[in-house]
């Protein structure tokens, strides 16, 4: 057999190992978890607050009435259970069995099938409250879909304290854990690839003044930035930064070298979107999603540290190591990381 053919078989066969390598490499699920506990946290925020006029956003008489929103949605896959919810008592007690779902998802109790249903209930909220629906609703409901798919109440969940009460010893890693956060790293590398995308077609960003438009928008101004008038070149930095930010992190994420640089300018970012145009809950989802890439070593670490036991030994377990892993050592004698 020729080189050429040795070469291009070494090259196929490296190709093959890398892709099984990236799937389906056992993961400790403390990445997963963490992101379960903050998905939870704001999914019961988000939804809380429908509770100041639940009936006015979903009830029979309110604003939205259901044959405008199924005429508004033109889609018989824009499903919501509040479609049939015709009584206030029923809406409430949905309301608060809602609430309950995400509580558990927060805090780890039987946490795949708390997945399961938080993420139908928030598609369900989604479609019902027609012209409501923005970025946060739809990062929610990606990042609750991954959820179901890996052990997310294997770590940092009330599923974990009451398993140790039963066994001993601690859970292998898991490739569904891996797989998930996965889904949810390319999941995001395309929110940002679009949205970039579609800022290059907006004169406005090359021009380099698209972000003197929000901020100087008194409709979602919550911190004064008008002042930013006299700093013309300032504002040209700050949009190309972000534009360019949001192009290049599909490719910039990856790499080991760059992706610290990527993950700790998309803090900035989404805070100055949170802080600067009064959109909090969709900054803080964001951030949220960018700890995807986070690996679940450094999680472990910070655990360690902030919840130690009395007795000084550590409160957060370690799973099986990875290094133990046979699939990772194959990985790792072939070159594949």
């Amino acid at each position: 057999m020729t080189t050429p053919n040795l070469s291009l078989r070494s090259w196929l066969r490296d190709l093959v190992h890398g892709w099984e390598a990236f799937w389906f490499t056992p993961s400790d699920p403390a990445t997963l978890a963490l992101i379960r506990m903050l998905t939870g946290a704001m999914l019961f925020y988000t939804h809380l607050v429908w509770t100041i006029d639940l009936e006015g956003f979903f009830g029979v008489h309110g604003w939205l009435s259901k044959d405008f929103v199924y005429r508004y949605h033109d889609s018989p896959f824009a499903w919501s259970h509040l479609y049939w919810i015709d009584s206030p008592f029923l809406l409430w007690a949905s309301h608060l069995a809602t609430l309950v779902v995400f509580v558990a998802l927060m805090v780890g109790f039987c946490s795949r099938w708390a997945a399961v249903l938080a993420f139908l209930l928030t598609v369900s909220y989604a479609h019902r409250a027609a012209g409501a629906l923005f970025g946060l609703d739809q990062i929610n409901g990606f990042l609750a879909l991954y959820l179901i798919l890996g052990p997310c109440g294997d770590a940092f969940s009330v599923d974990q304290w009451l398993r140790k009460r039963k066994l001993t010893g601690t859970l292998p890693p898991s490739v569904s854990a891996n797989l998930a956060v996965r889904l949810m790293q390319l999941h995001l590398c395309l929110v940002y690839m679009f949205a970039g995308f579609g800022k290059l077609l907006g004169d406005s960003w090359w021009e380099g003044t698209a972000l003197w438009g929000a901020f100087a928008n008194y409709e979602y101004q919550t911190i004064d930035m008008t002042w930013l008038a006299g700093w013309p070149g300032l504002v040209n930095l700050m949009t190309h930064v972000s534009l360019i930010w949001e192009v290049s992190y599909v490719a910039l994420v990856w790499p080991r070298l760059t992706r610290p640089f990527v993950l700790l300018l998309s803090v900035p970012l989404h805070l100055g979107i949170a802080l600067c145009m009064g959109m909090m809950t969709f900054g803080l989802i964001m951030i949220i999603a960018n700890l995807a890439f986070i690996p679940p070593a450094y999680v472990r670490h910070i655990a360690r540290k902030l919840w130690p036991n009395k007795n000084g030994t550590l409160a957060v377990e370690p799973r099986e190591s990875l290094a133990s892993s046979p699939h990772t050592r194959r990985n790792r004698r072939k070159g594949v990381r």
